[in-house]
């Protein structure tokens, strides 16, 4: 007697759909572990394990779990869509990419060359719709890549300056005894060196991409407040990193160089990124109220019209 078609089990050995679908990447998975393995461990070892650039582990793990989380999406909107051949041109770049940057340990290309290969893979795999479906993860990606020291050092030397001015004025205002020459505050008898790891390019990176996420997550309908709220990052950021260094100069002034040096320092990080994410949620609730007021007078406008 025949077996109904909805009771008829696949036979033993015989992939379903799924697993077919998981065994064709399974390959791919395999060649980047083995291709960038090595390179993370070194990441680990050298400029992943310094306080400048520590942020580098927290965005990959962020970047895999965005692109784990739409992974559904992705094979929903490219089920049944052409793939595109125009991946191997952007995969080969990756490669090229990788091939100097592991022989002439050049990071920025080594690091870099992981989004142009996963790019290329999702186009040569999926189609165009799989990699609109995971763009964000892979611009995410840009903010693990170590920046040369040549660029880090020119733009942070501007930005510790202009923290510690303004850290100096708004400490001078409240009343506290303060003096500043370039970037050293001192502080009654105690003199401290605005770091780079206090307010330099990394962290400025670093809170970019911690309101880059934000924005990803709660994804509002209203263009005008995404983009008000992406250009506000940069101030909210620089506010954060002024605070942070208020904090460590206080923190010093009123329990000393030891406090100030030892745990609290680590603390006042924890301090940066909460500031910074109460400053970002905080002015997007600003935006919301202002998007409803205005789209309010628009309604109420047309209404009389």
């Amino acid at each position: 007697m025949d077996i109904p078609l909805e009771t008829q089990k696949p036979l033993s050995g015989q992939p379903t759909g799924l697993n077919k679908d998981m065994l064709s990447w399974l390959p791919i998975v395999v060649g980047l572990l083995a291709l960038f393995v090595p390179s993370l461990i070194g990441l680990f070892k050298g400029v992943w394990g310094t306080t400048e650039q520590g942020h580098g582990p927290i965005v990959l793990a962020i970047s895999v779990w965005l692109m784990y989380r739409k992974w559904p999406e992705m094979m929903r909107l490219s089920e049944g869509k052409a793939r595109s051949n125009a991946g191997w041109p952007i995969f080969l770049v990756g490669i090229v990419l990788y091939t100097v940057g592991r022989s002439q340990d050049v990071q920025l290309f080594e690091v870099g060359s992981v989004i142009w290969m996963l790019a290329g893979i999702l186009l040569l795999m999926r189609g165009p719709a799989a990699l609109k479906a995971q763009w964000f993860p892979l611009f995410f990606m840009l903010f693990m890549i170590p920046l040369p020291g040549t660029v880090v050092d020119a733009v942070t030397m501007p930005m510790k300056m202009a923290v510690s001015y303004v850290a100096e004025h708004v400490l001078f205002w409240i009343g506290y005894p303060i003096a500043r020459t370039g970037v050293i505050l001192q502080i009654g008898q105690y003199m401290l060196l605005v770091a780079d790891a206090c307010a330099g390019l990394q962290t400025l990176f670093t809170l970019e991409a911690l309101g880059l996420l934000y924005l990803n997550l709660v994804r509002h309908d209203s263009l005008l407040r995404n983009v008000s709220l992406a250009i506000l990052i940069v101030p909210i950021s620089f506010t954060a990193n002024v605070i942070r260094v208020m904090v460590l100069t206080l923190i010093t002034y009123h329990f000393g160089d030891e406090a100030g040096q030892g745990f609290l320092h680590g603390f006042a990080g924890m301090v940066l990124f909460l500031t910074a994410l109460l400053l970002i949620i905080g002015i997007d609730s600003m935006l919301h109220f202002s998007v409803k007021f205005l789209r309010g007078k628009t309604n109420n406008l047309s209404g009389a019209n």
